[in-house]
């Protein structure tokens, strides 16, 4: 698949196959998606899979985290976001000091990266939706990531095997306006 044709086919899918890139897979795709922009080279995230059962202990950390009763059909379907793909990867910055990369370029590293890495996924074959909500400030769910002090979650990847796309009928974005000259 050509660059440009996977930029303008790319969209978030659901539901996936239970198929998913193995962990070795995934190594490869980041390291291509890690020549994103990414100012000093900090590297300013880390990555957390969450595959098989693990999937149900996120499940049951974000159902803890929302107050929903144990046993209750809330509980369950709250813990059943965590089952829509086969893997889910934790998103997380990780920001360094440094004298010429702000805060904000690194959040912009990291968004980056996963925009990326999202290309990359789809090219291979597979589908890859980023999902966020306000389970990523959970301290149950923050927990059970391994997030810790001064990282903060951004969401997750959930990235399973593609099923057949519709033929793509959008147009493209109307951008008209979003650039100009320097004003006089």
């Amino acid at each position: 698949m050509e660059l440009i044709d996977a930029v303008r086919l790319r969209r978030s899918t659901a539901p996936v196959t239970e198929a998913a890139p193995s962990d070795a897979e995934l190594y490869g795709y980041l390291a291509l998606a890690a020549h994103s922009p990414d100012h000093a080279g900090l590297r300013p995230w880390r990555l957390v899979t969450v595959r098989g059962s693990d999937r149900d202990r996120l499940g049951a950390a974000m159902a803890a985290g929302f107050g929903d009763p144990p046993g209750t059909p809330e509980a369950a379907r709250t813990a059943s976001k965590a089952l829509r793909a086969p893997l889910l990867l934790s998103i997380i910055s990780t920001p360094v000091e440094h004298p010429k990369v702000p805060d904000w370029e690194q959040l912009a590293a990291t968004a980056a990266l996963v925009s990326t890495l999202q290309l990359v996924l789809f090219e291979a074959g597979w589908t890859a939706m980023w999902r966020t909500g306000p389970a990523i400030e959970l301290a149950e769910v923050r927990r059970v990531i391994g997030v810790g002090d001064g990282e903060q979650l951004r969401g997750w990847l959930y990235i399973g095997g593609r099923t057949e796309l519709a033929p793509d009928t959008r147009p493209d974005p109307d951008v008209t306006g979003k650039i100009s000259p320097l004003p006089s």
